[in-house]
């Protein structure tokens, strides 16, 4: 079960969720980062490390018979703002084409830098099952 919260008055935010209330298994996913199973970073840009990235986190969760539409939160390391919002449009139109219409509660993050010199993104995420 999940539920998004939205206080009567408060315009609905486009994108993500505010809060979200759950009920059911959960499966907790470290930072992950767009390379390859083989740790190859084939996408030297955003929006490529960012499919590759969403392409690894749904793989993961299919390995508890899970999916995109499970994801409840989401937590953005990006290492450059300014690349962020250019590419926001494809970024947008990645997430959908992977993650469908589930929009979860999420934080975006500019960091210095990400342990993997050519990571320019890394996602930590938490999905639920419903029981």
């Amino acid at each position: 079960m999940k539920r998004v919260l939205l206080p009567a008055g408060w315009p609905r935010p486009k994108g993500y969720a505010n809060a979200i209330s759950t009920r059911g298994r959960t499966i907790y996913v470290a930072g992950l980062i767009g390379w390859t199973a083989e740790e190859v970073f084939e996408a030297k840009d955003l929006p490529g490390q960012f499919e590759q990235l969403l392409r690894n986190l749904v793989a993961l969760l299919a390995e508890d018979e899970a999916g995109p539409e499970h994801v409840v939160r989401m937590t953005w390391y990006i290492t450059d703002k300014q690349a962020y919002l250019r590419n926001a449009r494809r970024i947008g139109e990645i997430y959908r084409e992977i993650m469908g219409k589930n929009f979860p509660v999420m934080a975006v993050v500019q960091v210095v830098a990400l342990i993997e010199d050519e990571a320019l993104i890394e996602i930590e995420a938490t999905a639920v099952v419903p029981d």
